[in-house]
Parts: C-alpha cells; structure tokens; sequence
C-alpha cells in the first residue's frame, strides 16, 4: 500500500477506503450473496476500523486485519441471519397454530349449536331415543325396554334422526369427518 501524502488519520484512513472498499465488498458478496448485505457489512468494517485507529498501525498487516473482518462480520451476518429466519419462522408457526385452533374452535362452536338445534327440531320420541343411543351409549335392546316399545321401533327413530341431521348438517359433513378423525 502506498503511504498516506501525510500522516493524518483521516488521510489514511481515505486512502485505504478507496483502496479496499470494492475488494472488500466482492469478497462480502461472495460470503453472502446479497449486495445490499455485503455493502452493510464493509461500512461496519470501515466504521470498526475507523474506531480503532489508534489501535492499529497503519501501515502493517492492514490487508489481513480488513479481509478478517470482514470475514468475520459476514459469519456473524449469517448466523444472526439463520437465526432471525428460526424466530420468524416460530412465530409464523406459532401464529398458524393459534389461528387455526381459533378457526376449529369457532367451527366445532357452530356445530355444536347447529347439532343442539336440529336436535331440539326432532319430534319428541325421535329425540329421546336419539339421546339415549348417541349421548348416553345406550344399546337398542335396552332403550326398547325403557321406553317399551320394540328395537324395530327405536332403529327406525335413530334412522329418522340420521337423516334429519344429514339433511341439516349436509354443509358441514366433510368437516364433521375430518374432526372425528382428528379427535
């Protein structure tokens, strides 16, 4: 390197800018592959050498100290980099974790009151065998008996209820489906 006119800091400091800077920044994007990213890091590296002027000498191993910086300013680009990229993609998973459970929740809400209220629509006797046999698990034999009338009987109500209840929650069967496999 050719020795600064004077020995004024900042003259040097001129000098070896416009001797390095576009060096520096090819080496940079060659670490890093993007050219806005390589210019921030050869402005970090000349605002770290700038700071420590007096520190070093400028005229020995300056080549070395600006290429090692830089170096090292690019891995630790890269790694805060990947590490930004994990957060985000936390909170991007975290955030279509907690819509999604809002969305099945909202869902399985609406159903519940659609199945509440094509149950209140059944007639009487279809409703209470229905009751008996899907939220009390109860066997047709044994819901005959209680109620005495035959197992024909309580098939055909349960049959009666099915239907209704396809007819009314036809819109939302693929989604009943789907969270009856997931639950």
């Amino acid at each position: 390197m050719e020795k600064a006119k004077d020995n004024h800091p900042l003259a040097t400091f001129e000098q070896l800018f416009h001797v390095y800077h576009a060096r520096l920044h090819y080496y940079a994007f060659t670490m890093l592959k993007d050219p806005d990213a390589a210019d921030d890091v050869v402005q970090l590296v000349f605002k770290k050498l700038w700071e420590k002027r007096d520190e070093l000498l400028m005229e020995t191993a300056i080549k070395g100290y600006l290429y090692k910086a830089t170096h090292n300013l690019c891995l630790n680009y890269i790694r805060d980099n990947k590490i930004r990229k994990q957060h985000t993609s936390a909170a991007t998973a975290h955030t279509v974790n907690v819509e999604s459970n809002t969305k099945d929740k909202v869902i399985t809400g609406e159903l519940t009151s659609l199945i509440h209220e094509v149950m209140g629509d059944l007639p009487p006797q279809c409703r209470l065998v229905f009751v008996k046999s899907r939220m009390e698990g109860k066997k047709y034999a044994d819901i005959a008996r209680e109620m005495d009338i035959s197992v024909k009987t309580v098939e055909a109500q349960i049959g009666k209820a099915l239907k209704i209840f396809r007819a009314r929650l036809a819109d939302y069967l693929v989604t009943i489906l789907i969270i009856g496999i997931l639950i």
